[in-house]
């Protein structure tokens, strides 16, 4: 039978993709209104337009309940909400920014708070948690993100971390202790090892490959002490001997079941019964924690799965993950801040925390809405280990935020590690070449 918690999934018709970021794109139908700035209703409240791109689904009906609440709870406000189809938001909102007609509260990538706190485009919400420091609530990595010259611009919504999910079926008929994942490296490549069926031309079943799911960057970190292409301050950490071992490594692994194969198996990659994983075409891979969602959905009931943090580069190296999220944020300019902060607050706070994490399956950024959700009680026990998994990977799990000296410097690494793959340069060429090409742009 399914859990309460996988009728409500199912009731909702949350589709999740496999997409890297937590969010994925949703479909809908409403549109943005043409005035973007707060207004005075008849009633005499004031009316804050609300943005974010969750069109359907769950998340649409929680963000509405709670949006609902938030209304009925005071006479001051009244919130609109207003869906904006992912990849436009971002643009839409410059554009209303710079027409005068912004929304009040936007949900904005976490990663470049800063950028838009350079340029005006995010209020200074510094002044209101003078009055009400609600920082502790947050987890410290995802506070960082917000403060632009050590002043906060927005408040940490979500966040994600990426973990490895294994078939424990798979596990037992090779030999495999399902209860006893890989915890290192060298254990990956056993287990996968003993996982893969076929061989040169002729795959039934890959064990695990590094690069699915998981960019270059992730193990990058994972293998650096959780140092991604940035330090903690600023300083450009692409070429380290460990960053150069983890792409030899990754490269390895192409080399082992061959450039040709790879391709063949992404072409035959699909969602729902046919993600590889549900389908049995792979037996580990790594993903976002949030997958868990996929599997609800998708996977058959007696569909025998564990979860665990991404092995480390070696014994004592740590877990290191990578997690992105969500921050909301005041568009620069807009009139009735003080009243987005309080609505903001108010989406922040541990039981809309809860309310919104229960219903959509997210790593909320709230710390004490994820206990509260490891032990909720229409969660089944694996819903309860992903958030016990989750709030402790979250210890472990880098953020990065982008540079404000080199905004675009993702491209140069990218371009550098594809040419590594296609055997156009060794790993150590390729980190150095790309060091160097961010260094000149930092410059």
């Amino acid at each position: 039978m399914k859990s309460l918690f996988k009728r409500n999934i199912l009731k909702y018709g949350l589709t999740l993709g496999s997409a890297a970021l937590l969010l994925s794109a949703c479909g809908g139908e409403e549109s943005a209104s043409e005035s973007g700035a707060a207004t005075e209703g008849e009633d005499g409240r004031t009316t804050l337009e609300f943005w974010s791109f969750w069109g359907s689904g769950s998340r649409r009906d929680a963000i509405e309940d709670i949006i609902s609440d938030y209304n009925e709870s005071q006479e001051e406000v009244t919130v609109e909400y207003v869906y904006q189809p992912w990849g436009d938001i971002w643009t839409k909102s410059l554009a209303a920014i710079a027409g005068g007609n912004a929304p009040d509260v936007i949900v904005q990538d976490i990663n470049s708070v800063k950028q838009r706190a350079e340029a005006n485009q995010a209020t200074n919400i510094q002044e209101y948690l003078d009055e009400d420091d609600i920082s502790e609530n947050f987890y410290p990595q995802l506070w960082d993100t917000v403060l632009y010259e050590d002043e906060a611009y927005a408040l940490p919504f979500n966040t994600d971390t990426q973990v490895l999910f294994y078939n424990k079926t798979a596990f037992e008929e090779a030999g495999l202790d399902p209860e006893d994942p890989p915890s290192t490296w060298a254990e990956l490549e056993e287990a996968a090892r003993a996982l893969d069926q076929g061989s040169g031309d002729n795959w039934e079943q890959i064990g695990f490959y590094p690069r699915w799911n998981l960019g270059a960057d992730i193990w990058a970190l994972n293998a650096d002490n959780g140092v991604s292409w940035f330090n903690e301050e600023g300083d450009i950490r692409i070429n380290t001997p460990e960053k150069v071992e983890a792409l030899e490594w990754m490269l390895e692994w192409q080399d082992y079941y061959g450039r040709d194969t790879i391709n063949q198996y992404e072409a035959e990659f699909g969602s729902g019964v046919s993600d590889p994983f549900i389908s049995g075409l792979v037996a580990m891979r790594g993903q976002n924690i949030n997958y868990y969602t996929n599997l609800l959905e998708n996977a058959p009931d007696d569909f025998e799965y564990g979860v665990a943090p991404l092995p480390e580069k070696e014994e004592g190296s740590g877990h290191w993950s990578w997690g992105g999220g969500f921050v909301l944020e005041i568009p620069g300019n807009t009139e009735h801040p003080e009243e987005s902060y309080d609505f903001m607050k108010y989406l922040s706070s541990t039981e809309v925390q809860e309310q919104f994490g229960m219903n959509s399956f997210d790593i909320m950024a709230n710390t004490e809405a994820n206990e509260n959700l490891q032990s909720h009680p229409e969660l089944d026990e694996m819903g309860h280990r992903i958030y016990e998994l989750a709030d402790a990977n979250l210890d472990v799990t880098t953020i990065t935020p982008v540079p404000l000296n080199a905004p675009d410097f993702s491209s140069l690494v990218n371009a550098e590690i594809d040419a590594a793959f296609l055997g156009e340069k060794s790993a150590e060429e390729a980190l150095n070449d790309a060091q160097e090409a961010v260094e000149n742009l930092a410059e």
